[in-house]
């Protein structure tokens, strides 16, 4: 099962057993019946903002919505039922043989450079034992950068359901943002460099899931405004160089230097409230 059809199902689970209907959450949302069906059924991806609309509906933690039973969640790309906290965990990334060799190959010469055979060589296999898993050298980028949305997306989710302010909230996205741009530095960089060599309909798709990136980011931002606790005067531009600094990880970190990713990652969260002029509210 999917990232996004794991989510769903524990939706659906969820919502059964609160005795709500299809249509009494769709409500709750605001959304049509036909957009939460695809949600529960893992036909698209459930953005920070959706994700705890729909646990503050059915009255539980969010982070109970990213627990799944299904053993083959604990991969590099899902989180474990241990604890939310699975978020700044990073196993070996789950990629098959193939996939696993592209990213290789598209590291050492770019999407251009590379071809079918030079990655089949890569991998251990036939240039006709390639084609029976990936039916072209685009299908294996799209897949890359599915991979990397996908790793992306619910850490992120994860990281925001354990905030308990919308403060805490952005601060811990940011840092499982820039946790999947020091662990996950390959594919980040491919993420971030090869967007160009992507062919639609796949570049728009990509291009809106890191849109829904920024997005989530924008929303909590705008909260911790809305509540004081943010003082800048321009949360969206601040936002936006935020994630660009998360973003440009992949170009000079390295893991052989002085910081560990978590380092990082702490360090970038923490210049984040700086920027967005974050005031501890006094209790």
């Amino acid at each position: 099962m999917t990232e996004h059809g794991d989510v769903g199902a524990a939706i659906r689970r969820t919502r059964a057993h609160a005795g709500m209907t299809l249509r009494q959450l769709a409500t709750a949302l605001g959304v049509s019946v036909g957009t939460m069906s695809a949600i529960e059924n893992g036909k698209v991806s459930v953005t920070v903002e959706r994700l705890n609309a729909i646990a503050r509906s059915l009255d539980i933690p969010a982070g109970t919505l990213l627990e799944c039973d299904t053993p083959a969640r604990a991969s590099a790309r899902t989180p474990s039922t241990d604890s939310s906290a699975q978020w700044r965990h990073f196993d070996r990334l789950d990629l098959d043989p193939v996939l696993g060799a592209a990213v290789e190959v598209f590291m050492e010469t770019g999407y251009h450079g590379a071809t079918m055979r030079s990655v089949a060589t890569a991998a251990g296999i036939s240039v006709a034992g390639i084609y029976h898993h990936h039916r072209s050298k685009q299908r294996l980028l799209v897949a890359l950068f599915d991979a990397t949305m996908a790793e992306i997306s619910w850490r992120m989710a994860a990281a925001a359901a354990e905030g308990r302010s919308p403060a805490e909230n952005f601060a811990l996205m940011v840092e499982a943002l820039a946790l999947c741009h020091t662990e996950r530095r390959d594919l980040t960089f491919i993420a971030a460099t090869e967007m160009r060599s992507l062919e639609e309909p796949d570049r728009s798709r990509i291009a809106n899931m890191r849109r829904q990136i920024q997005q989530d980011l924008d929303h909590v931002a705008a909260r911790a405004v809305a509540e004081g606790s943010f003082l800048t005067a321009t949360p969206h531009n601040t936002g936006r160089a935020i994630a660009t600094m998360c973003m440009a990880l992949p170009y000079w970190y390295s893991p052989n230097g002085p910081q560990s990713p978590a380092q990082v990652a702490a360090e970038y969260a923490d210049l984040a409230l700086v920027m967005m002029g974050h005031r501890v509210q006094s209790s």
